[in-house]
């Protein structure tokens, strides 16, 4: 009692719909990546123990939320039932994708019928319910749904890279999967032809399309938890240039120090990674003398869900990227 809905320990998943709800038929989430990534590391690519643990979470919660990583992700499905007083232009038939972290919707699996283990999705029958406000947008008709699903799911990413990245000379991308490859073209589209983006991955296949795309200028590869590696990459790419802004896409915990040391001072790192460590990156900051900002990710950015779209529609190589990945 008295908890809002992130924060509460368990959700009442049951049903009915209250009056200012709408009921969705859930088809497919899409978990955050560093929870994804949590549980196969635990698990393995087994469909029968991946769904098992799902079903687990969400059984227990009334919500989709990794105990460990503490992240969710998010859903498509079809409006179903809507509340009398449900404030909003949606409508029963409506095919809907919820731009709100599955950590604070109450969800109920019936099952769970498909893994896609390469796009961190799992197909299910299930049923959730979202309340006045909550944002949720109608699917595009011009993109699949397992694609518009992924690029909303970190929709807020490229939003706040936009309004970071504008008039900056040096940009540092760490991580080159989804939202790395967003947040890449939305600063290339802020920043124009004038300033540098730099790419960071342990793997080099996305950033090879995005630089043959001019949309980075360059980039290094390596493990992204060694801070020291991390720092010397760049140092070599720049000539001793730090960064105007840095963020943060990876998946894996750890990665804090290597997103503080590339920063000028004055400078911007932020920290779109649910497996980030806000403590680390914090302390971690204090203890190598660096006066710079420190923003934690926000999912959510007036405008956001279009703007992911359009850079979707308008770059093929980040289609290409959330197409193949």
């Amino acid at each position: 009692m008295g908890s809002l809905p992130q924060a509460a320990a368990r959700l009442d998943a049951q049903g009915p719909l209250f009056d200012n709800e709408i009921e969705i038929a859930v088809s497919t989430l899409n978990i955050d990546s560093a929870s994804f990534h949590q549980i196969i590391g635990e698990l393995g690519e087994d469909e029968k123990a991946v769904s098992e643990r799902i079903l687990s979470i969400v059984a227990e919660r009334g919500k989709m939320q990794n105990p460990v990583t503490g992240s969710g992700g998010m859903l498509i499905g079809t409006v179903m039932k809507k509340g009398h007083h449900y404030i909003g232009d949606l409508e029963v038939g409506d095919r809907v994708a919820s731009l709100v972290s599955l950590t604070l919707t109450p969800l109920k699996i019936d099952d769970i019928t498909k893994i896609h283990f390469n796009a961190d999705q799992v197909d299910v029958h299930a049923t959730a319910y979202l309340w006045t406000g909550a944002p949720i947008v109608r699917l595009p008709d011009d993109l699949s749904e397992k694609l518009a699903l992924s690029a909303l799911d970190v929709c807020g990413a490229p939003a706040q890279a936009d309004r970071l990245c504008k008039g900056k000379q040096r940009v540092l991308i760490l991580g080159a999967g989804k939202s790395g490859a967003l947040c890449a073209a939305a600063a290339r589209e802020a920043m124009g032809s004038f300033g540098s983006i730099y790419g960071f991955d342990l793997h080099p296949t996305n950033l090879d399309k995005l630089k043959e795309a001019k949309i980075i200028d360059d980039f290094r590869t390596g493990d992204a938890t060694n801070p020291v590696h991390v720092f010397d990459s760049i140092m070599e790419m720049t000539g001793g240039e730090l960064m105007d802004v840095v963020i943060n896409t990876c998946n894996v915990s750890n990665t804090e120090m290597s997103a503080i040391l590339p920063c000028a001072d004055r400078g911007t790192t932020y920290f779109f990674n649910m497996a980030t460590s806000f403590g680390k990156a914090a302390l971690g900051c204090e203890g190598v003398g660096k006066d710079i900002n420190l923003l934690i990710g926000n999912g959510f950015a007036h405008g956001h869900a279009e703007m992911t779209l359009k850079l979707v529609r308008s770059h093929e190589v980040v289609r290409n990227i959330f197409e193949t990945i």
